[in-house]
């Protein structure tokens, strides 16, 4: 009786300790989940209509219009069929984000195109596109986005010459360093900085679009005559023109990450799609008609950097205007790329698909610091061997094998879950014609223009069968004891915690 008395106390005095332990730890606790809970609903169900919009025109607008109307002009060889392919990029983005509202107010989580494979294929698909997101088309789209910075911010340094690509990859770096910094540290501090930089980015969008309107009412035309002539058509040429203008156009699909987000998301999401994308696609196809009423096709294509001659030719001696504002907006397009690159990572976590660590939230700053520093690693290696247009390319490629793919989700699930409640349903022609667009997309520069790049980029793809094998659906033993102590180090190295402990 002594012996069990005397462990009956010692269970006391622990319980005791423990207690206390959680009432001194529980304001931090409280408040590490109302912090957390600011990350992953950053908008705490307040994005109406009008920030909607907002949302969507701010993400599009980044740095693509700033170096894509020369590789889509490249592609094309003429004025008429590159301001076409601008329209009509437009277009096709309306038509895709009108396939992610239905998909979005059906399937309502977060995770983009993750959830919508997942319900519709099963956890491979699911994977392989969380495999590919996370090792290629998101950390590629992070380092073309601070290339086109790093090559803007340096133009006004070298006039009449291009700079040195060591001095562009090296800003590019930099560039990359700061901002994984940022949003390592703060999100506040990274949305703020969002703010500021897209107010900045629509200052520059509206100087140059007034500027090619006035300069057309003063008769500045002689470059659009005969605009179709010596132009280069091919299956070939028009998708390598498309990818180039579909690139300025991504991040149509960005208000599906916070679908739940909105304010009466079933009327809010299509009209914010059907306003917002048509008014990018105004300001792109204006934003070129500007550039073209000061240069020539020949002019345009040997130009660095499009923005910068223009701004030379109209602005001077002011035209310092331009470089820096197109910093701001291509510096915001990749804070907004950094900014909401954990959702995906900390869905792919939470369904096992990824190593845990990289959903884990820092104890400190109370910022998905292992998924941002990840992606910030990863783009690094992007800027050493590749140039915009490369990246652009294959970032492209794999990006709309998963764009058609999930659009394909939809059709099918019109046939094998009929019971899932649509609030939104789009007529089938729609999904129809997006899904054979990818097709097209996808297969035609491998038919008339075949690359080994184009397999290595497949062969990436399906190598992720391989992991998901071995580490998610074997579960090796030896794989998961090396993981754990991944995950340990790093979580002692960074002080960083499971999503489920902080909101607990």
């Amino acid at each position: 009786m002594g012996e069990e008395s005397l462990k009956k106390r010692k269970g006391e005095d622990k319980g005791r300790e423990d207690r206390k332990s959680i009432q001194n730890h529980e304001p931090q606790t409280m408040n590490l989940q109302k912090q957390a809970n600011f990350f992953f609903s950053p908008f705490d169900l307040c994005v109406g209509l009008i920030s909607g919009i907002c949302m969507i025109v701010g993400t599009i607008i980044g740095s693509g219009i700033f170096i894509s109307p020369k590789s889509v002009l490249a592609s094309v060889e003429a004025v008429g069929p590159c301001l076409t392919i601008w329209a009509a990029c437009g277009v096709l983005a309306t038509l895709g984000a009108l396939c992610f509202a239905e998909l979005g107010t059906m399937i309502t989580k977060s995770g983009g195109e993750y959830p919508y494979l997942m319900e519709a294929f099963g956890p491979i698909p699911a994977f392989l596109f969380s495999w590919t997101s996370l090792l290629v088309t998101k950390p590629s789209s992070f380092a073309i986005i601070c290339l086109s910075f790093a090559e803007y911010a340096s133009a006004p340094f070298y006039p009449g010459c291009d700079p040195p690509q060591v001095v562009i990859k090296c800003l590019a770096a930099a560039a990359i360093v700061v901002i994984t910094i940022v949003n390592s540290l703060s999100v506040k501090l990274g949305s703020y900085l969002q703010n500021f930089l897209t107010a900045a980015k629509m200052i520059i969008v509206t100087i140059i679009i007034v500027s090619g309107i006035v300069l057309l009412a003063k008769g500045k035309t002689e470059n659009f005559k005969d605009s179709f002539k010596d132009s280069k058509i091919s299956v070939s040429s028009i998708s390598l023109a498309f990818y180039n203008g579909l690139w300025a156009y991504d991040g149509w699909n960005q208000l599906n990450y916070i679908t739940e987000e909105l304010k009466n998301p079933y009327r809010n999401l299509p009209l914010s799609i059907i306003i917002g994308i048509p008014l990018v696609t105004v300001c792109y196809v204006l934003i070129n008609i500007s550039y073209f009423t000061v240069m020539t096709a020949t002019e345009l294509l040997q130009s660095q950097a499009v923005a910068v001659t223009f701004g030379d030719r109209v602005l001077y001696p002011a035209s310092w205007i331009v470089p820096l504002f197109v910093v701001f907006s291509t510096l915001g397009s990749a804070n907004g790329t950094c900014f909401t690159a954990g959702r995906l990572v900390y869905v792919a976590g939470r369904e096992g698909h990824m190593l845990k660590v990289l959903s884990y939230i820092s104890v400190k700053h109370l910022t998905p610091a292992p998924a941002i520093i990840f992606y910030g690693a990863i783009a690094i290696i992007y800027i050493i061997p590749g140039d915009i247009g490369t990246l652009i390319n294959y970032f492209s490629f794999a990006v709309w094998i998963f764009y058609g793919l999930t659009v394909l989700a939809l059709i099918v699930m019109r046939f094998t879950r009929k019971e899932l409640r649509r609030p939104i349903t789009i007529p089938i022609i729609i999904p129809v014609i997006v899904t054979l667009v990818s097709i097209l997309l996808v297969l035609a520069p491998i038919i008339s223009a075949p690359e080994l790049a184009y397999l290595y980029c497949i062969l990436f793809i399906l190598s992720g069968l391989v992991v998901y094998v071995l580490f998610v659906h074997l579960k090796f033993n030896w794989a998961q004891k090396i993981s754990k102590s991944i995950t340990m180090h790093l979580q002692m190295l960074l002080e960083v915690v499971p999503e489920e402990e902080v909101t607990q």
